[in-house]
């Protein structure tokens, strides 16, 4: 992934978290957690590519902790 790949990326992921915080606020759910969840996801991607373990760890558990909790209220 080329430096300008990867800013891409953060700033997909940097948008799709303050389109999915917005969403949230509005009160429309489950959609706002699934627009935070694909966020985080896609920062999870971008800091395991340049090997940035505090940013992994961040996005790993709020990305799962997001799966989980969706998962628990739909069960």
């Amino acid at each position: 992934m080329s430096r300008k790949q990867a800013n891409t990326a953060k700033w997909m992921a940097t948008v799709t978290l303050i389109l999915g915080s917005a969403v949230n606020g509005y009160g429309i759910y489950p959609l706002g957690p699934f627009i935070l969840m694909l966020g985080g996801f896609i920062w999870l991607a971008v800091a395991i590519k340049i090997q940035d373990y505090p940013l992994i760890t961040t996005n790993a558990v709020m990305t799962a902790v997001t799966a989980l909790a969706l998962i628990l209220h739909y069960l």
